[in-house]
């Protein structure tokens, strides 16, 4: 997002008192008023004084009156410029640290280890906790077709760890159970010991390169039945959210219609991961402001991501926390960052 004013651009005493108004809106997520800021701040200004440095940022996009006798409030421009240039992050406590580690300590499979840690960073956030899981792609072994009628079939899929995976396939025209019996062995022989993403790609080299493996109608069918399985795999989100119960609070209570549009969204699962699968292509923490992100426009949310890595130092997955624009960013960031970084390390 471009900013409106640079940092640089300010005052002394127009940062002095946008950082104030910010700080003291975060913490009770109501508008702020100059009166309050004269008495919060060491600035040997008067009121009236304040009131017109508060106009001048109101001016320039920094800050907003929700209504013409209310106090200012930041701006999602304003917020923007404060946690990038003005906001000092404080390091999380000890007690904050034992509470990230606690759930990670634990034996037993990663996905329950991912929940306590997201259930921990939940809590200690007041916010709705959020991790993408490691994809993990089957390693094939068999794959077989049943039919069901003259135009859908049952395709089975086998892995190397014994799991077994349904889908309904609906068949090319003139599929006969001979051509069902002659893909599921080309397939079983040619694509046993990969993932699907290396059958996919071995399937479209051998097809272009020798087009006479399989006849027309038989070739349709091992093309659906590899793109079925690869098309289920990329649509499901792999994504952990706790502590949705989190977002509801006394201060939300004049606010319930936002709230309900953020639980909605919660839901949309799809959605959540596309948005966090922006942050795996970084190193660090991002932040994503109420309508920098369409999915969070209507509810005015923000989102805390961090990627993790895996063994290999690969980033696999993303942790972070949903929750309304008013976060206390300074401590919520370092949390989340603090939580990638004990993720990493487990995961190695």
């Amino acid at each position: 997002m471009t900013l409106a004013t640079p940092i640089s651009e300010l005052n002394d005493r127009a940062r002095d008192v946008f950082r104030l108004v910010v700080e003291s809106y975060l913490g009770t997520g109501l508008p702020v008023a100059s009166r309050t800021i004269s008495k919060l701040a060491t600035l040997s200004l008067s009121a009236a004084s304040i009131r017109n440095v508060m106009q001048d940022l109101e001016e320039l996009g920094l800050l907003a009156a929700p209504h013409t006798s209310a106090g200012r409030m930041p701006t999602e421009t304003g917020l923007r410029l404060f946690i990038d240039g003005m906001m000092q992050a404080a390091e999380p406590s000890i007690e904050e640290r034992r509470a990230i580690e606690a759930g990670l300590a634990e034996n037993g499979p990663i996905e329950e280890a991912l929940s306590a840690a997201t259930a921990a960073l939940s809590g200690l956030s007041a916010c709705a906790g959020i991790v993408m899981v490691p994809r993990r792609e089957p390693v094939l072994r068999q794959f077989g077709f049943v039919p069901l009628n003259d135009r859908q079939a049952l395709a089975v899929l086998v892995g190397q760890d014994g799991s077994v995976e349904n889908r309904v396939l609906d068949l090319p025209p003139g599929v006969t159970p001979s051509m069902l019996n002659e893909a599921a062995n080309f397939m079983s022989a040619r694509f046993a010991g990969m993932t699907l993403r290396q059958a996919g790609d071995m399937l479209a080299r051998e097809m272009e390169a020798e087009r006479g493996l399989l006849d027309g109608a038989a070739r349709e069918l091992v093309e659906r039945g590899i793109a079925i399985w690869s098309h289920d795999a990329d649509d499901r989100p792999v994504l952990i959210v706790r502590g949705q119960a989190h977002l509801i609070d006394d201060g939300t209570a004049a606010d319930l219609e936002r709230v309900r549009q953020l639980l909605e969204q919660l839901e949309g699962k799809q959605e959540i991961s596309r948005l966090l699968e922006s942050a795996l292509a970084g190193s660090a923490t991002k932040i994503f402001i109420g309508s920098e992100n369409k999915l969070f426009s209507l509810s005015g949310s923000s989102v805390i991501a961090a990627p993790y890595r895996g063994a290999d130092g690969r980033v696999v997955g993303v942790v972070g926390v949903i929750g309304p624009t008013r976060l206390n960013y300074a401590r919520v960031i370092p949390m989340v960052d603090f939580t990638a970084q004990t993720l990493s390390r487990l995961m190695r």
